[in-house]
């Protein structure tokens, strides 16, 4: 990161951009997804939690998420699991956050710790689901899962709130940083993330973001664009390369 790019104006099509093509061949690609456990006030959220589903569907890719089963998080691992089947998707939760983002779980929160913290209440409906202790570790699990996948694997925000804007963030940040190289894609839908975008455009031009890192954020309007950046995504030239011993 050089002075030279900091406080400098973006161009229209530097920030949050549509990569430049470098598809590579796609094998075992896992996308973890990033949502609202609340569908949101427009029913544009809910279509697009769904079109993604039947995007990952079609090009045979392996989502693991949150772990909830309201709100746009259960609208995509229903979706996917009613085309591709339960194997297609794997929930990972914390204990403490079941009873608001999972229905259907009957009993006490312990009944969940059964088989090693997987469970599979709702499997048929829902995948696989793992409980684990507390966020960091929900996080850092779905984080590994999809640095081992194949080319194509990444992360896609939807629509959401606090949760998924930091889960996002935290994702971009380990980016920069050089602990992983996935690509990762917001999709905007109906404008959501406008305010997100611009911010990066200001962070650059205020000199908080450098220039080359402004691309590690790459912005979808639609879910075949998510798939298709995926594919095609080229780390920053800004990324820090540092040495974190888990590549």
């Amino acid at each position: 990161m050089t002075s030279s790019t900091q406080g400098e104006p973006l161009t229209k099509n530097e920030a949050i951009s549509r990569p430049q093509s470098n598809a590579s061949t796609r094998s075992a690609a896992v996308i973890c997804v990033f949502c609202g456990s609340s569908p949101g006030s427009s029913p544009s959220h809910t279509a697009a939690a769904r079109s993604l589903a039947q995007t990952l569907h079609v090009n045979n890719i392996s989502l693991v998420y949150g772990g909830g089963t309201t709100g746009l998080m259960g609208e995509l691992a229903r979706t996917l699991v009613s085309l591709s089947g339960p194997e297609a998707v794997h929930g990972i939760i914390p204990d403490a956050l079941i009873q608001f983002e999972r229905q259907g779980r009957p009993g006490p929160a312990d009944d969940a710790k059964a088989d090693g913290g997987n469970i599979e209440i709702d499997e048929k409906i829902y995948g696989r689901t793992t409980v684990v202790r507390d966020m960091h570790t929900r996080k850092q699990l779905m984080a590994k899962k999809v640095m081992e996948g194949g080319p194509g694997s990444g992360f896609v925000a939807l629509s959401g709130g606090y949760g998924t804007l930091e889960e996002l963030m935290e994702v971009i940040t380990w980016n920069q940083l050089g602990i992983h190289g996935k690509g990762i894609v917001v999709y905007n839908v109906d404008g959501y993330y406008d305010g997100l975008i611009q911010w990066v455009k200001s962070a650059v031009s205020a000199g908080f973001i450098a220039r080359g890192n402004a691309g590690i954020l790459v912005e979808a309007l639609e879910a075949e664009e998510a798939i298709r950046f995926l594919r095609e995504y080229r780390v920053a030239e800004g990324r820090f390369n540092l040495d974190w011993g888990q590549k």
